[in-house]
């Protein structure tokens, strides 16, 4: 499948069994589907050791996957905005072509605009407040009785 360049290539860190480069890609054949892609490669033991021991293969390839699906989401987008007819299910093209979007690195982006200008022309400093005295005056006090 096209989907694959990188796995017959040495830009994996590690040289990987004939075995595990077959998981790989049946991996992508059966759309995802581990423990399928396990038997076809012609692993005996449980699929999930596999996927634990492939799993830096795993995410690098995913993240192949959703690269390579990048521009057909962009242009759904495109065609959704652009549709004068009514788009069966538009909002969940809509938003799945977002989501995919996001996880490849191309969504909006959030800019903030930040610009101070004073127009006083400089700064006012003010002196140091007097202390306040309170003189209290005397008083005689009466003891109340209850």
């Amino acid at each position: 499948m096209a989907i694959l360049p990188s796995i017959n290539q040495t830009a994996t860190k590690r040289e990987l069994t004939e075995k595990q480069k077959s998981f790989l890609t049946h991996l992508v054949d059966t759309k995802g589907d581990a423990k399928k892609a396990a038997e076809l490669a012609g692993y005996t033991s449980h699929y999930h050791h596999v996927v634990k021991t492939l799993k830096s293969e795993i995410l690098e390839l995913t993240q192949e996957i959703l690269a390579n699906s990048a521009p057909r989401a962009a242009f759904k987008v495109v065609e959704i905005m652009e549709s004068t007819k009514p788009v069966v299910q538009a909002a969940n093209k809509l938003s799945a072509a977002q989501t995919l979007l996001d996880r490849v690195g191309v969504s909006k982006v959030d800019k903030i605009d930040i610009n101070h200008s004073v127009n006083s022309g400089g700064i006012f400093l003010m002196p140091d407040k007097a202390p306040v005295v309170i003189e209290a005056e005397e008083a005689t006090y009466q003891e109340v009785e209850n």
